[in-house]
């Protein structure tokens, strides 16, 4: 029981963590800077 507890927290922590990129990259103002924020993401990780 607790193992599933902590893969159900684990998911739900991913899939919001995955809501937060996808919004942090959809607000981007043009195409350079999504550019920019996607090689920031594949160089560094998530910085907001």
């Amino acid at each position: 029981m607790f193992a599933y507890i902590l893969e159900a927290l684990s998911n739900w922590f991913e899939v919001a963590e995955r809501r937060r990129r996808e919004e942090w990259l959809a607000s981007s103002s043009d195409i350079v800077q999504l550019e920019q924020r996607i090689r920031s993401l594949e160089t560094d990780g998530y910085t907001s």
